[in-house]
Parts: C-alpha cells; sequence; structure tokens
C-alpha cells in the first residue's frame, strides 16, 4: 500500500516543469502509446470475432451442419426415407435432401459462373436465413415451379431484374450425333435474395427441387435421386460428433462430412490472420512499455539529487522504490483503461463508422469480394478483452521494475557528491 507521502511524490515527479518538460513528453507518449495499442487489439479481436460469427451464420443458415454423399458420386437413392431415418437420430434436428451443381449463368452477353440449390419447399421454409434475406419476390414461386431466385449481387452485375429470363448452361450435357451438347434451359426469375456474404449472393441459385432433379438428370427413366442429404443438428458445436454417428450407421455407401470440415480453409485463413494481427498489435503496447522504461530512466536520473535528501529524511529504499514505481505503473494503467474505453466504442459502433470514412472517401473501404461479407461485422469477447487489459498492465508493471530498483539502489553520499 501506497502512503499519503508516496502518493504526493509520486504525482508530483509525474506533472511536468519546464526543466523536466521532457520527460513527461516522453510519459505522455507512453500513454498515448499503449491506449491505441490496447484500443487496436480490442477492434482487431473484436471484428475477427464478428466476421468468423458471421461466416458461421451464412454457412450454417444455407449448408447445414453435416452433409451425407453417395460414395459412387450419382446421388442417393430413396432419400425420403434415409431422411427421416436421419431425422430421428439423437442430437438431428431435421434432415433433407438437396439438389446441386455448377452451371454457367447467362443474360444478354453477360456469364458467370454459379451454383444451383434445390430444396422441396418445406423444407426451404426452414433455411431462415433466406426466408430473411429475400429483397424482392417470394420463395413461394419456387413451389408453383415459376422461375429461379438468385442473389442481388449476381443480378447488379449481370443487369438482371425481376421477371427477366437467364440461361442455364450445364457443363455435364447429353450425347448426340454431333457429339456432347450442353445441356441449356431458360428460367425466369422470380426472387432475389442477399445474404450478406458476397460468394452466394453473387454465386447461387435456388432452382425448384423437381426442376433441378430434370436438369441434373436425376429424375428421368424411373429414377428419383437427390445429390445430397443436408442434416441440421440441435448445436453446430455438436456437428463432428453428429456426423461419426451418421457415417457409422451408414457404412461405406457414403461420405458424411460437418460443416467444419468442408469449409477448414475459410476458417484457418481467418484464424491465422487473428494470430497474426493479435502478435503484431502485443508489439505496439510492447514498444509503448519500453518508452516508459527510458522516461523512468531519466526521470530517476534527473531526481537523483531529491532521492538522495528524501534518503537522508529517512525515506526507506522500498519507499523511494513504490515512489518511482507509481510513476510508471500510472502511465500503463491509466493508457490501459483509455485504450479499452477507445477499443470498446469503435467495437460497439464498426459499422457505422465504416459507412461514415465510405462516404467522406467517396469509395468502398473493404472488397466483398476479398472478404467474403459485404459488411464489417464486430463481436466484443469479454475474456478478450480481460486478457488484452492483463497484457498491457503486465507488461507496463514489468517496465517499471528496473529503474525503480536502480533509485531504490542510490546512494545518498554518491548520488549528493555527483549532482
Amino acid at each position: 500500500m501506497l502512503s499519503a507521502f508516496e502518493r504526493m511524490v509520486a504525482f508530483r515527479y509525474l506533472r511536468a516543469r519546464r526543466e523536466e518538460g521532457l520527460i513527461s513528453v516522453i510519459a505522455f507518449f507512453s500513454l498515448i502509446g499503449i491506449a491505441l495499442g490496447v484500443a487496436t487489439l480490442i477492434v482487431v479481436l473484436a471484428v475477427m470475432n464478428g466476421v468468423r460469427d458471421e461466416l458461421i451464420k451464412s454457412i450454417i443458415g444455407l449448408e447445414g451442419h453435416v452433409t451425407v454423399y453417395a460414395a459412387n458420386g450419382k446421388g442417393i437413392d430413396k432419400y425420403e426415407d434415409l431422411s427421416k431415418d436421419l431425422a430421428a437420430m439423437a442430437g438431428v434436428k431435421s434432415a433433407m435432401p438437396k439438389i446441386d451443381g455448377q452451371i454457367m449463368a447467362t443474360y444478354k452477353g453477360q456469364a458467370t459462373g454459379a451454383m444451383v440449390a434445390a430444396y422441396r419447399y418445406g423444407d426451404l421454409m426452414q433455411k431462415e436465413l433466406l426466408v430473411k434475406r429475400m429483397v424482392e419476390g417470394d420463395l413461394s414461386a419456387l413451389e408453383r415451379g415459376e422461375g429461379v431466385v438468385i442473389g442481388k449481387r449476381m443480378a447488379e452485375k449481370m443487369g438482371v431484374r425481376l421477371g427477366d429470363n437467364i440461361t442455364l448452361i450445364s457443363p455435364e450435357g447429353r450425347a448426340t450425333v454431333a457429339g456432347l451438347v450442353p445441356r441449356v434451359k431458360a428460367y425466369k426469375v422470380v426472387g432475389l435474395f442477399s445474404i450478406g456474404m458476397f460468394a452466394y449472393d453473387s454465386g447461387l441459385i435456388l432452382l425448384p427441387f423437381q426442376d433441378a432433379q430434370i436438369y441434373f438428370k436425376l429424375r428421368d427413366n424411373g429414377n428419383d435421386a437427390a445429390s445430397l442429404i443436408e442434416v441440421l443438428g440441435n448445436d453446430p458445436n455438436q456437428s463432428a460428433q453428429i456426423a461419426r454417428q451418421i457415417a457409422g450407421r451408414l457404412g461405406e455407401g457414403y461420405r458424411v462430412y460437418d460443416w467444419k470440415t468442408s469449409n477448414n480453409q475459410i476458417f484457418q485463413a481467418v484464424l491465422v490472420q487473428r494470430n497474426v494481427m493479435f502478435l503484431i498489435l502485443t508489439l505496439i503496447i510492447l514498444v509503448a512499455s519500453f518508452n516508459i522504461i527510458s522516461s523512468l530512466i531519466m526521470l530517476v536520473r534527473e531526481k537523483g539529487r531529491d532521492v538522495a535528501i528524501l534518503r537522508t529524511m529517512g525515506a526507506s529504499r522500498g519507499s523511494i522504490l513504490r515512489i518511482f514505481f507509481t510513476c510508471g505503473a500510472s502511465v500503463g494503467v491509466i493508457g490501459t483503461f483509455a485504450g479499452v474505453l477507445l477499443g470498446l466504442l469503435i467495437a460497439f459502433n464498426t459499422e457505422d463508422i465504416q459507412l461514415w470514412l465510405e462516404s467522406l472517401m467517396g469509395h468502398r473501404l473493404f472488397a466483398d469480394e476479398l472478404y467474403f461479407l459485404s459488411h464489417l461485422p464486430s463481436k466484443v469477447d469479454g475474456r478478450e478483452v480481460l486478457t488484452v487489459v492483463l497484457m498491457a498492465l503486465g507488461l507496463s508493471f514489468l517496465a517499471t521494475i528496473y529503474p525503480a530498483m536502480r533509485a531504490a539502489k542510490l546512494d545518498p553520499a554518491e548520488a549528493l557528491r555527483y549532482e
């Protein structure tokens, strides 16, 4: 505990006077450096958490927790019975057959690659992410087989409007006397959605289930199959366990993947970026802590005579140690908590700040083609904030130990002789 005398002397040393102005300037910039380092670290961690959560919501919202494929790659027969069996398993909320395939979409000379997805209408309505993100049209048009629903980004890129017809071209064509002819069919656009994830908004097309079966030749000559079955569990974090249970139950005729395995590259990239940014920004706080060391060493040299006088008046080595430790620690504590306040203020308002900067600069700051998302999400984790605070305080306290011990070890006679 600090006595009133030690607190008075410590804070008196922190206040700048004319001949000691440089010391206070260095201490001030050390405080600013720690505050900016802490704030930046909190903001970066919050944004990384937000990006990861948005990716998980988008991926799980459209692809389910576990995906089951036929090992022969030709589709799953008797998908109705298999879906019911999987839905009855423990920990499984629902199982739905799905048709998917890669195609090329064209409209008035504009062409783009896309992924087709088709669900039965009742299953499709369980995709709350799609239901809530419809911006034009109605998903019920798919039940009536009136056309297709595409992403808003795809529509903007190709110049497609509601009611226009787009042409879908599949590379898996049919054999004719003239050779292999791609399958080509025109569909009316009856709806637009905006998920908020660029990969889906610019490259996903929803077809009626039976139309997709016919288009991909999964419903002909008495055949009735689905490309895969999506399984939705009660807890996305338990997807690996559910996948193992399903694989053990179905045997070798099927391939089973959970969403973490299917999208491993994306989440590994986010994790690597997060760890690298954490390391780099920690170095900023470390550099600011070294500034505390330099300012305290200068203060000790400047106050050598004062320390000698205090010692001759009866101040103990411990008292001198606490005085200079308080000087340095105060800078670290004030800088850390100022950084926490600034970081939380920015982290809770990232999207508003992004919109303001974009309006000020006149262009987008983050290209969603590169960053997957069309906005900048943020999620503050209290445990991470506490970790940053403890790390910053720890570095600041460590930085003050050596100068404070050096001040405490000053010999009063030597200090008075050479000062």
